[in-house]
């Protein structure tokens, strides 16, 4: 809730209203710059919205490809859209109006959102990490541990520990002094840095269960690649090597980018640097992740190529047979 201190010295009746909200950073960028901007942000947002849709109508659609992996791999999708959307559709409205204005309502659900969805979305590759381990070091047990009971928990377990770890950090802060943020969406912590009360406890908190999610996933992942890795090195033949590494290769390059972006913003701190990462790590976690997903995931996979071909000659069909009846 937001109020004001009129004691404070930072204090400012233009600012105080919680009914002005907040606004977000302005891209002073020529107008040609811009419109490149936007034309390259929608066709990536639009690009993304219907490649992770079509993957969970695939995989959906498929019987073949009911399996854990590609349970998973829904779920993934299906955060993907969910959160290009909370920061994308405001993101194009600020480059195409210039308008950075934002409620406060609005503000708080979009931060909630996104640390709530990124935070599932560690949980999940987390999650796939340990599936690609059982299918690998263990293929005998492979279906009979990964039962659909035993996804079905991991994946709501993620949900609801993302929710937990994300409610925890919503506390009541004090805003009195300016409300400009330096970001493109509600970042937590520009959010911190313009409240007008001790926010040491919150900043630490906010580390903690960062650290728990973060590096605890990271860890688990690192522990189950290091397994895989051990197990495929046994194999005899070479061919047995390239087609078991394969299968864990998709999930490992999303894995990759993912981390890059939050190696990013471990490095937001550093000043002097020209770059600002925490900006390169939104973009990288909320564009183009979501943006790669599909596609990593779909040309690796001969069953998910067949599918698609098949929907796109079916699609043709229907238009054929549309334009032939008029």
């Amino acid at each position: 809730m937001i109020y004001c201190n009129k004691s404070n010295p930072f204090y400012s009746h233009d600012h105080c209203n919680k009914s002005d909200g907040f606004l977000l950073m302005e891209f002073h960028y020529s107008p040609g710059l811009k419109v490149t901007l936007f034309a390259i942000l929608l066709n990536t947002y639009t690009i993304t919205v219907i490649g992770n849709v079509v993957i969970i109508i695939i995989v959906s659609a498929n019987k073949q490809l009911h399996t854990p992996m590609y349970f998973f791999l829904v779920n993934l999708s299906f955060l993907d859209i969910l959160l290009t959307c909370t920061i994308t559709p405001k993101f194009l409205s600020l480059l195409a109006s210039g308008n950075g204005g934002i409620s406060y309502v609005g503000c708080m659900i979009q931060c909630y959102t996104y640390f709530f969805l990124g935070s599932t979305d560690i949980l999940i590759l987390a999650i796939m990490s340990f599936d690609r381990f059982m299918a690998i070091c263990n293929p005998l047990r492979y279906m009979a541990v990964l039962s659909p009971r035993l996804c079905l928990n991991l994946a709501l377990g993620s949900w609801v520990c993302a929710f937990v770890d994300t409610t925890l950090l919503v506390v009541h802060l004090n805003f009195c002094g300016s409300n400009r943020i330096n970001h493109f969406f509600c970042d937590v912590d520009e959010l911190v840095k313009l409240a007008c009360t001790d926010t040491q406890y919150l900043n630490l908190l906010t580390f903690i269960l960062s650290a728990l999610i973060v590096f605890g996933s990271l860890i688990l992942i690192i522990i189950s690649y290091i397994n895989i890795i051990i197990a495929i090195l046994k194999i005899p033949s070479s061919s047995g090597r390239y087609k078991s590494f394969t299968t864990c290769s998709s999930h490992l390059v999303v894995v990759g980018i993912f981390y890059i972006g939050t190696v990013f913003m471990s490095l937001r701190s550093i000043k002097s640097s020209h770059v600002d990462f925490n900006k390169l790590a939104v973009i990288l976690s909320t564009i183009i992740t979501p943006l790669c997903n599909p596609f990593i995931y779909s040309l690796r996979n001969d069953q998910v190529k067949c599918y698609v071909k098949k929907m796109w000659r079916d699609v043709g069909k229907y238009m054929e047979n549309r334009s032939g009846r008029w």
